[in-house]
């Protein structure tokens, strides 16, 4: 009976950002733009991590990590959306909204964990500077790595099974751009309280952890610059952590506003402008963030366009 109803709705269709043709064709030209500019600089700053030398430390490989993130998280829902835009084709089929929404539950899901790490490891770097090389090893890099495209896939697949095994036998206009839980949970035709409080319980309790461990590392380290006052080692502590408290506050801002509250709340309009800042906007601005006020990074950015440009 269940795989009935599971099959009773086979297509879903997406409700455009505008119904207008020439403000359609605007829209595509300003979001393709966007799209090849967020590719462009974190492909840029991928290559930069990895042949220079001089970024190869544990802090630079979770910037990689999260470059890659950055990278996965347009490419999951934008494409898509550049096609309704310019052909309107707005149809998705079941299968390939649940592959959607499991990939980009699984990216945001591990681009909180990374975040976590990445706070950590500047706990360490400031707090600990003798042992970071011993603490922050390359066997425990990788197993931290690891560990948050672990946890961000078992997120994912809990989330994932929890609204997909719910009955859709109604209405498949999704009010959003891509298959979020909230429109598409507003589409179920069985009860969804139990399972929006599982949601929001995991969710609250895995983001809540990452947010208590990034805190926490932040909060030792501005003790440690208390305790020393010494304006050479504040200089230095707020040039390494001022890029990744900006990312940590423009992602969990964005995120927050997206996904931490009941579907009662849920909002078409406003979940579109919000889900565009984290879904575009926070992907092109991370390595933007990273390159204005890291001096190693900007080094060896201009080194790769320089060897682009003699390339061409």
């Amino acid at each position: 009976m269940q795989r009935v109803n599971l099959s009773a709705v086979s297509v879903f269709v997406f409700v455009g950002l505008s119904d207008a043709p020439e403000i359609r064709l605007f829209l595509f030209v300003l979001f393709l733009l966007i799209y090849l500019a967020t590719m462009a600089s974190n492909i840029i700053l991928l290559i930069a991590i990895s042949t220079d030398s001089h970024l190869h430390s544990p802090m630079y490989f979770f910037l990689s990590s999260l470059s890659l993130l950055d990278l996965l998280c347009p490419t999951i829902t934008v494409p898509k959306m550049l096609g309704a835009l310019l052909l309107e084709h707005k149809e998705i089929s079941f299968s390939g909204c649940l592959f959607q929404h499991f990939s980009l539950i699984a990216v945001v899901g591990t681009e909180i964990f990374l975040l976590a790490v990445m706070a950590y490891d500047r706990y360490v770097a400031v707090c600990h500077p003798l042992r970071y090389p011993s603490i922050m090893s390359t066997k425990l890099c990788a197993q931290l790595a690891l560990g948050t495209w672990a946890t961000g896939l078992l997120n994912s697949l809990l989330h994932t099974s929890l609204v997909f095994t719910l009955s859709f036998c109604g209405p498949n206009k999704i009010q959003q751009y891509y298959c979020d839980i909230p429109p598409v949970l507003a589409l179920s035709c069985s009860s969804t309280h139990s399972r929006e409080l599982v949601i929001l319980v995991v969710a609250g309790v895995l983001g809540s952890s990452a947010c208590v461990v990034t805190v926490v590392s932040y909060a030792y380290i501005l003790l440690e610059i208390l305790a020393r006052k010494s304006p050479g080692i504040s200089h230095k502590a707020f040039s390494t952590c001022g890029s990744h408290l900006a990312v940590v506050c423009l992602f969990y801002g964005t995120t927050i506003c997206t996904y931490v509250r009941p579907s009662s709340t849920y909002s078409p309009h406003w979940d579109r402008v919000v889900s565009m800042l984290y879904g575009m906007l926070t992907p092109l601005l991370n390595p933007i963030i990273y390159s204005l006020r890291n001096k190693e990074v900007k080094c060896a950015l201009k080194r790769v366009i320089r060897q682009v440009r003699r390339a061409l």
